[in-house]
């Protein structure tokens, strides 16, 4: 496994990061392809032994069941100082109820202890937020992230999901202040959805932002031919509410990545992923392995290196998408 640096900090973290979306209790949230624990623990114990140190989850993820598995299975077999575990906050977990949801120092004082009592730790190593708060201001945002950092909570904040605009603002309001800035940005990222490569990807160049993509590879669509399916795919509407739309622009798109991975003689999971490792200020992409093989495949895109010829030709037929993430 290769390390490095994550953005403008001291901080070491694995070039692939293992995403908790897909652990916790199928019958208690939207996606029902989720892995319940016994299922899920194989798969964490198997990134950990692959070298993987970082592990993204989030407070929304099974409501809450994500962060019990995936502290219950790191904190039996990693050291608790070796690793790097991100959680977030946002997204509502009382729904419908008063002051569920959001950015407001509130919610998030309240969340934090939430999350850190389901991980079972003292303190998270990045608390990211989920996506951009439109009710609150961002100045109690900011100033409320600062205290969970001095608190002891969390020993950094990052961001997800944004316009580069409001990224831009947090930022601004935090050095303005004093108070701890974000360094890092979860973003949508891949090969068939590349808006980011517009605004996101080059402020977080200049400012050594750390960027860790989400969805690399596209829900699976970049690792298989357009005609086959998965439980996944037959199932998952926010996949394809992400890339139905163009599913016929993106076809050609999807042909070359096979093509290229058949030149190579390797899995189209690594030539998607190789790519991403590829382009700048990417540290680590978020990977959603749900088997131990998924995880090993992933692992050996780090041996696998594109030419410029390579990567000219996985690119030159992308067109504009909607923006997808943001809002």
């Amino acid at each position: 496994m290769d390390y490095v640096k994550f953005g403008h900090t001291g901080m070491d973290v694995s070039r692939l990061c293992l995403g908790a979306m897909g652990f916790g209790d199928p019958n208690n949230w939207i996606h029902k392809w989720i892995l319940n624990e016994e299922k899920s623990r194989p798969v964490i114990k198997k990134a950990l032994d692959l070298g993987i140190n970082f592990f993204d989850t989030a407070n929304i993820y099974s409501m809450g069941e994500s962060e019990r598995v995936l502290g219950k299975v790191l904190n039996e077999y990693a050291n608790r100082d070796d690793i790097v575990v991100a959680t977030k906050v946002f997204m509502p977990m009382r729904p419908e109820r008063p002051n569920s949801g959001g950015l407001s120092r509130k919610e998030i004082l309240t969340e934090i202890d939430h999350s850190l009592e389901r991980l079972g730790m003292d303190y998270v190593d990045l608390f990211i937020i989920h996506r951009w708060d439109y009710h609150t201001p961002i100045e109690e945002t900011m100033e409320a992230l600062h205290d969970v950092v001095k608190a002891g909570k969390a020993r950094h904040i990052g961001a997800s999901a944004m316009f580069t605009w409001q990224f831009q603002k947090a930022q601004y309001t935090a050095k303005e202040n004093g108070w701890t800035p974000f360094v890092s940005m979860q973003n949508h990222y891949n090969m068939i959805y590349r808006e980011e490569e517009r605004e996101m990807m080059p402020y977080c160049s200049d400012q050594q932002i750390a960027v860790t993509p989400y969805s690399p590879l596209a829900a699976g669509r970049l690792t298989r031919n357009s005609s086959e399916s998965t439980h996944r795919s037959e199932t998952d509407q926010t996949q394809k509410s992400k890339y139905d739309p163009m599913e016929k622009v993106d076809r050609g798109i999807i042909e070359r990545v096979g093509e290229i991975a058949n030149q190579h003689g390797v899995s189209r999971d690594k030539v998607a992923l190789a790519w991403l490792l590829n382009k700048n200020p990417v540290v680590a992409p978020i990977i959603g392995a749900q088997k131990e093989k998924h995880l090993e495949s992933a692992v050996g895109a780090l041996d696998v290196t594109l030419t410029s010829q390579d990567m000219h030709y996985l690119e030159e037929l992308y067109v504009p998408h909607p923006v997808v993430g943001a809002r």
